[in-house]
């Protein structure tokens, strides 16, 4: 029996509460937890578990509110445990609280940065740079809603259309995200892209001389496009083709196959669409999107006769000078033409293949000598939307034993791993069950996919090149088959290796596979062994097939621009 007056074990009383959350005692754990913050016992612990609790009943607002909470305390709390800071400086003094912001952003402490940065940007006169880094740390911890605050509040204070495409981004995480990225795509071009004057172009019948292709990106050998793009460059047709490639920096794209490369970096959006208008380009097709560095001012200006959106962005551009999106056909659903300015060109079974790097050796599915299940997600935060973890924790519930590796470079701040811990026991997931690790590269990379059982993708954001990694090392990978297009990208990794029995219609139907599939170990494994040979025999590594294809696709798009249909 305590003493009167003696505080209690503050340790005990939250591991107990959590006890409660997890095995259901919600009314039990917040009666305890109100008790402890009454005295008041200030610990970030105590917000943590009451966001638990609240979730557990399905007290959506209130949990977010309490988690919030958790993760504004628990970052300034270990801002003030980090060795010579000064937190009467910190309160008192923004550029020593940039000073600080800046360094944890560096280090992927986002819930730190956000701390920082958040009691600056807020302010009147806060810096771009300010509310712009306070968005990203936000959104790099899937703080989706507050992230679209920040952007709107750097957008509409600084009239940015740079701002506004880190709004657009943000918009792919968010509740309705198709819809909210469609209307904020078209008030985007509205802003910033207003329609081009119907310019009288020269381009010629293709009879007799070559289709003229250029492609747009700051880079395409030093990014995500690298393993995307290569193949095709390197199958295009240079008999029947011209290839222009417009980066920022040529020596960046030494060894790319094309006809030309031009650097556009310093040119504005009018020198350089008169280049690309002085090359007779007859197609001109942007990778890049909304995403930072890309040049979408440029298509604005419509230098060429059509021009197509490919590869980085499968959402809108909102753009009206952009004729055309590429897309695969099992991404098709009812509200496309809604969502879209652009027309839906659809190329087949995939829109883009996939031409791995350095591979994992094949090997057994691991539970076989670990003796339980590893699930597996290496996306970025900001995808594990409620839905999401709502589903992995049954799966976890259901699999006695088993773990989810969250695998990303942000994983590794303490704010975020708490604030995960917290949403998954709202499931009655304990922290044991949870593996959090960052970024790793070359061989060690590679080896973390041999540590996987069945990879996971999250909806209605399911992952990108983490996924075609997932299924060219061997890995199974479990996706849901969403009511829009982007919540079908994954099923693009699956469908076109046969692999159907891997694709969900429903988040039920999502978790009774995953347990099915787990159920029995020695059928897993034959699973796995399937994997890689029917990645290599699927159309997405079909280069020249698949090449082909594409370039039909542009022949055809010209000769409808040609004949005006």
């Amino acid at each position: 029996m305590d003493i009167p007056g003696d505080e209690p074990d503050l340790d005990a009383e939250i591991a107990q509460a959590r006890a409660d959350v997890a095995a259901g005692r919600i009314v039990e754990a917040v009666d305890r937890l109100q008790t402890l913050i009454e005295v008041p016992i200030y610990d970030h612990r105590l917000h943590y578990a009451m966001a638990a609790a609240l979730g557990a009943v399905g007290d959506v607002e209130g949990q977010r509110s309490w988690l919030l909470d958790a993760q504004t305390f628990h970052a300034l709390q270990a801002i003030s445990e980090q060795d010579g800071v000064d937190m009467a400086r910190f309160v008192s003094e923004p550029d020593y609280a940039l000073q600080i912001g800046d360094q944890a952003y560096a280090d992927g402490k986002m819930g730190l940065a956000a701390a920082a940065f958040g009691q600056l940007a807020p302010q009147p006169g806060a810096t771009f740079y300010v509310i712009m880094r306070w968005g990203l740390s936000l959104l790099h911890q899937g703080r989706v809603q507050e992230a679209i605050t920040a952007f709107t509040l750097a957008a509409d204070t600084y009239k940015s259309s740079i701002a506004h495409e880190f709004l657009l981004y943000a918009c792919f995480f968010a509740e309705n995200g198709v819809r909210l990225h469609a209307a904020e795509a078209r008030r985007w071009a509205q802003l910033y892209a207003p329609p081009p004057a119907n310019l009288p172009f020269a381009n010629s019948d293709l009879a007799g001389r070559k289709l003229r292709i250029g492609y747009v990106a700051p880079t395409l050998l030093r990014s995500q496009l690298n393993p995307f793009i290569v193949p095709v460059l390197e199958n295009h047709d240079l008999d029947q083709l011209d290839v222009f490639i417009y980066c920022a920096d040529p020596k960046t794209e030494i060894g790319i196959r094309a006809t030309a490369v031009r650097g556009i970096e310093t040119l504005s959006d009018i020198d350089a669409a008169s280049l690309i208008a002085s090359d007779g380009i007859d197609i001109l097709i942007d990778l890049w999107g909304h995403t930072a560095d890309g040049r979408l001012g440029v298509f604005a200006l419509k230098p060429a006769p059509v021009q197509a959106a490919w590869i980085n962005y499968v959402q809108t551009t909102g753009l009206a000078a952009i004729d055309y999106v590429l897309h695969a056909d099992g991404t098709q659903a009812a509200d496309d033409d809604a969502l879209f300015v652009e027309q839906i060109w659809r190329l087949g079974p995939i829109a883009v293949p996939f031409r791995p790097g350095a591979r994992l050796d094949p090997t057994p599915t691991p539970a076989l000598a670990n003796g339980f299940v590893t699930f597996a997600s290496f996306n970025h935060p900001a995808r594990l939307n409620d839905a999401t973890v709502a589903a992995w924790a049954r799966i976890l519930k259901g699999r006695a034993g088993s773990r989810l590796l969250l695998k990303y470079r942000y994983f590794l701040d303490p704010v975020l791993q708490q604030a995960v811990l917290a949403r998954f026991l709202g499931h009655g997931v304990t922290a044991e069950r949870i593996v959090f690790e960052g970024h790793s590269t070359g061989p060690d990379y590679l080896k973390s996919f041999g540590r996987i059982d069945l990879a996971l993708d999250p909806s209605p954001a399911p992952g990108g090149t983490t996924s075609s990694e997932a299924v060219s090392n061997g890995v199974p990978l479990l996706t849901l088959r969403g009511p829009d297009f982007y919540s079908r990208v994954g099923t693009l990794r699956l469908e076109p290796l046969g692999l159907h029995q891997l694709v969900a219609e429903s988040w039920d139907d999502y978790v009774a596979k995953a347990l099915a599939l787990t159920e029995d170990l020695a059928a897993l494994d034959a699973l796995r062994a399937e994997v890689r040979p029917r990645f290599e025999a699927s159309p997405i590594r079909d280069e020249a097939g698949f090449t082909a294809i594409l370039e039909d696709a542009f022949r055809q798009m010209f000769e409808r621009w040609k004949t005006g249909g």
